[in-house]
């Protein structure tokens, strides 16, 4: 029934009739809810009348607990509710409210237009007006909801979101014009939070005495922000002027978290702990800031090559010391196998120069598990860019490793492909060499 509901609209509607006829005789010997509602979804789509009969699928304890959950949400703040037919009195009424409301509040803050099916509404902050609004409009809520507790099945209607759209952008206040990074705020329990996390990053930075591994509790509340939120909040705590120290004990407290952090948010912490502080390197990092990364890296090996590994290849500052981290960081005993395969689709995705050339030299002396299909991804761009790149030493010591740690794996094709790109580095370099020496002898 899935696979029909999803294929629908490319199918003959006598077809689909004659299935959903076979359907409701197979429920009446052998009744199935589940295949009965959506059997009814179906019928309503294809513009019969569905009987509205048969068993609920949600059993009576099921039914109960969606009951007392709709009685607690019925008056929430989330204008959590499921569609119903439009009245036109109800409709017209609405529309008078509003009108009234938008002239009233002209200046303050107000909703976006209602999303369109298939689409989330962005997450608001809400606002008194907001909450004292739902709290009126909560009666229908919480009886639509009871009615989907009841075992009713209810179907969306199509809401016409052309015309809040056009009411939502004509009642649209200065506030809601500026971009979403002026008007973003912290959610209140996280705002309050931010003078103790400060100090505790302050203390934290002081030395490595007390180092605790347990995080502290307002931590947890990243757990309430979105990346935008993670994003200002890394801000205020002002992470990118953290000590070593400092990053080294955040990091502790933020791979004890449970549960784990999403991977937008850990993308974006790791973009505000560590992206700066690498580019701006004039030496070798310290090994604080090397065990901070690598453990980071270890756990969040996605937002890691999001967010770290791929900036700093492609940065045009990159230089001895961000190449040496890199590479010690790839070549660390504790990673583990998919960790090296997702840098290494990582790099496989990026331009290369120089540097890149020394990670992936770094990455694939350990022995990187590959699929035959990855595999021949990487021995066609070696390839390539070994002619592209005659001059580099590191080019040509890169196809070296590849030749002496996976000869098994390389085929009599690629075999002459790379034979090709090796012989065109090291004539270059041949020839380079012999200038250098009559030079000198001269």
């Amino acid at each position: 029934m899935t696979l029909l509901m999803a294929v629908r609209p490319s199918l003959p509607e006598s077809g689909l009739l004659s299935v959903l006829q076979i359907a409701r005789q197979d429920c009446v010997s052998d009744p199935d809810a589940w295949l009965q509602a959506l059997g009814e979804l179906l019928r309503r789509d294809v513009g019969v009348e569905a009987s509205g009969q048969g068993p609920s699928p949600l059993s009576d304890s099921c039914q109960k607990q969606l009951q007392g959950l709709c009685g607690r949400l019925g008056h929430g703040g989330r204008r959590l509710k499921f569609p119903q037919a439009p009245d036109p009195k109800e409709e017209e009424e609405e529309e008078d409210r509003d009108s009234q409301q938008r002239g009233k509040r002209r200046k303050e803050p107000e909703e976006e237009p209602a999303a369109s099916d298939g689409e989330r509404a962005p997450k608001r902050l809400r606002y008194s007006e907001r909450e004292e609004e739902e709290e009126e409009e909560g009666g229908s809520e919480h009886e639509s909801l009871e009615s989907l507790a009841g075992g009713g099945v209810v179907v969306p209607v199509e809401s016409h979101s052309g015309v809040g759209a056009e009411s939502g952008e004509a009642s649209r206040s200065p506030e809601d014009v500026r971009g979403p990074a002026e008007s973003l705020e912290l959610p209140k329990a996280v705002q309050d939070q931010v003078p103790r996390l400060q100090q505790l990053l302050k203390t934290s930075g002081k030395g490595l005495e007390g180092f605790e591994d347990a995080p502290p509790i307002e931590l947890q509340l990243l757990h309430e922000c979105s990346p935008d939120q993670v994003d200002l909040l890394c801000a205020q705590l002002q992470l990118p002027q953290l000590s070593d120290t400092g990053v080294l004990q955040l990091c502790t407290w933020l791979l004890a978290l449970s549960p784990d952090l999403s991977l937008s948010n850990a993308t974006v912490l790791t973009r505000s702990l560590f992206l700066g502080r690498i580019l701006s390197l004039t030496s070798s990092a310290s090994r604080l800031l090397t065990a901070a990364l690598t453990a980071f890296c270890a756990k969040y090996t996605y937002p890691f090559c999001r967010a770290l590994l791929g900036p700093v290849l492609q940065a045009s500052g990159t230089g001895v010391a961000q190449t040496e981290l890199l590479c010690c960081l790839v070549k660390d005993k504790s990673l583990e196998p998919a960790t090296r395969v997702l840098m290494l689709e990582q790099i496989l995705d990026l331009p290369w120069k120089e540097e890149t050339f020394l990670v992936l030299q770094s990455l694939l002396e350990q022995q990187v598990a590959m699929t035959p299909e990855k595999f021949s991804v990487l021995m066609e761009k070696l390839c390539k860019e070994g002619l592209a790149a005659p001059a580099s030493m590191a080019c040509a010591k890169l196809m070296l490793t590849v030749m002496t740690k996976y000869q098994a794996s390389i085929t009599e094709t690629q075999k002459l492909g790379l034979a090709t790109a090796l012989e065109s580095n090291t004539t270059f370099l041949r020839k380079s060499l012999q200038a250098a020496l009559r030079h000198l002898a001269s």
